[in-house]
């Protein structure tokens, strides 16, 4: 077991690292883009998109406060298990 936990431990270090190295390559073709002034382009045979997406989301906080009475009639409990490795 602390084999599995030590490797665990190990590749999770791994992934945060390629994490921030897949981050820095991102923000360095957003610079190339932001620099030529695009939002999209095509390099070999990969196309290339950075647009600004809009979205709306019910905004919980307000409506709990406006109404929460209501809030608290369509709120419901649930029940997880949260795995950890400290």
């Amino acid at each position: 077991m602390t084999a599995k936990v030590r490797e665990l431990k190990e590749l999770k270090t791994m992934a945060a690292e390629l994490a921030d190295e897949i981050a820095a390559i991102e923000d360095s073709i957003k610079a190339e883009m932001t620099a030529r002034g695009t939002d999209e382009m095509t390099v070999d045979v990969y196309k290339i998109k950075w647009a600004t997406v809009t979205s709306s989301r019910f905004d919980t906080t307000a409506f709990k406060s406006a109404m929460p009475e209501l809030y608290g009639r369509f709120t419901k409990t649930t029940t997880a298990r949260r795995f950890t490795v400290a």
